[in-house]
C-alpha cells in the first residue's frame, strides 16, 4: 500500500497552556473534549518533535517539545469508515508504529512525514495495544490485548509469534494450581506493560489475577493479586521490580518475577484508582489517577505526595510518559494534557 501523507486538518481556536502549579501546566488541544488521550512519542532524530495519540482517530503532531500540537489526518486510515482508537505509538530514529482499535497498523520511515497502512490478517488474536519501535531497519514487537506478541525485522512484511500457547489455553492447563479468579477470565487483557528487557506484566479485564511474560518462555505465567481489591495497573521500576495499583488506591510492589511479598507504598489516594505510574530515575517518579489525581514520589516510590492543585481538572489522568530528552507528559480523558514545566 503506498504511504500516504499525514494532512493538516482544520484546528480549533487555539489559546495559550495555562500553568497548573510550579511544575505542570495544562496544554491547549486543538480538539474536541470528549477525546481520551492514549499515547505520546518522539522520534529519536529530533527530540522535540513528536506525535499525540487517542480516540476517535486523534493524531496530533507537535515540534517544540509538547508546547504546542496540531491536528493531523492519515488517509490511509480513513478509507473503511471506522473511527480507529490508536493505542500506541513508538520510534526508533525516524522509523515510527501506530497501532490501533479497530485492528490497524501504520508505518513511516520519515519521521511522521507519510504513513503507510499495513494489512493485519483477520485471524489476528485480539486487537493490537501496544507496539515497540525495535533496534534495526523494519523491526517492532507488536502486542494484542490476548496476549498474542508479534515481532517482525522486515518492515512488517512477516511477522513471527513469541508466545506459541494461547492465555485461554494456559489458563486452562493451570486453572487447578490455585490461581484466584483464572476460571473467570474473560479473553483479555485490560492493561499490558512492558519494560526495556522485554518482559512483560498484564492485568485480566476483570482485575482478578496478573500474567507475566519473559523473552523465551512459551506462555504467559498467571499470579495471584495481592489483596481482594481488584488490579488496576501494572508495570515495571527502574530497579526492574513491579508496581502494582488496585482500584481502591493501594500501591504494592513485587520482585519482577511477580513472585514473593507485595511490599505497600505509603500514598494517600483518597479512595481514587492510581491508574498509571512512571519513573524519571531510580528515586523520582509520578503517579495519576482518577479524578485529577496526581502524585510525586523522591523516595523511589516508597512514599507519595499529592499534587493538590491537579484537584482542579475536571479529568482522569491515565497515562504517563517521560522522554529520553527530558520531557514530561500527563495524558487524561476529556483532551487533557499535562507538560512538565520545571524538572524537579
Amino acid at each position: 500500500m503506498p504511504a500516504l501523507a499525514a494532512a493538516v486538518q482544520p484546528a480549533l481556536p487555539a489559546h495559550a497552556n495555562r500553568p497548573l502549579s510550579a511544575e505542570w501546566e495544562v496544554v491547549d488541544l486543538p480538539l474536541e473534549k470528549d477525546v481520551l488521550l492514549l499515547d505520546i512519542a518522539f522520534t529519536g532524530s529530533d527530540p522535540n518533535h513528536g506525535f499525540l495519540l487517542g480516540s476517535r482517530q486523534t493524531l496530533l503532531e507537535t515540534f517544540d517539545g509538547g508546547k504546542t500540537w496540531e491536528p493531523r489526518t492519515v488517509q490511509a486510515a480513513q478509507d473503511e469508515g471506522f473511527n480507529f482508537r490508536f493505542n500506541s505509538i513508538s520510534f526508533n530514529g525516524d522509523e515510527g508504529w501506530i497501532v490501533g482499535k479497530p485492528a490497524i497498523l501504520l508505518h513511516t520511515t520519515d519521521g511522521g512525514k507519510s504513513w503507510e497502512r499495513i494489512p493485519l490478517s483477520a485471524k489476528l488474536p485480539g486487537a493490537p495495544v501496544l507496539i515497540t519501535a525495535l533496534d534495526g531497519k523494519g523491526s517492532a514487537e507488536m502486542t494484542t490485548d490476548q496476549g498474542a506478541i508479534y515481532v517482525t525485522s522486515n518492515g512488517a512484511m512477516n511477522w513471527t509469534a513469541a508466545v506459541q500457547e494461547t492465555v485461554d489455553a494456559t489458563l486452562n492447563r493451570v486453572i487447578s494450581s490455585g490461581i484466584s479468579g483464572a476460571s473467570y477470565y474473560e479473553g483479555s487483557f485490560s492493561n499490558i506493560s512492558r519494560n526495556d528487557a522485554g518482559e512483560y506484566v498484564a492485568v485480566s479485564s476483570r482485575g482478578n489475577f496478573f500474567m507475566t511474560w519473559s523473552p523465551g518462555q512459551t506462555y504467559w505465567k498467571p499470579h495471584n493479586r495481592p489483596s481482594t481489591r481488584r488490579l488496576q495497573n501494572m508495570g515495571y521500576t527502574p530497579d526492574s521490580r513491579i508496581w502494582l495499583t488496585t482500584k481502591g488506591g493501594d500501591v504494592y510492589y513485587v520482585d519482577g518475577s511477580g513472585e514473593g511479598q507485595f511490599a505497600p507504598a505509603k500514598i494517600n489516594s483518597r479512595g481514587f484508582g492510581i491508574l498509571d505510574i512512571k519513573f524519571v530515575d531510580d528515586r523520582l517518579g509520578y503517579a495519576c489517577g482518577g479524578s485529577g489525581s496526581l502524585f510525586k514520589t523522591e523516595d523511589g516510590g516508597q512514599s507519595w505526595k499529592r499534587e493538590k492543585a491537579a484537584d482542579e481538572l475536571a479529568a482522569n489522568l491515565y497515562e504517563l510518559v517521560f522522554t529520553p530528552g527530558g520531557l514530561g507528559f500527563v495524558l487524561g480523558n476529556d483532551g487533557v494534557l499535562l507538560r512538565r514545566i520545571a524538572q524537579a
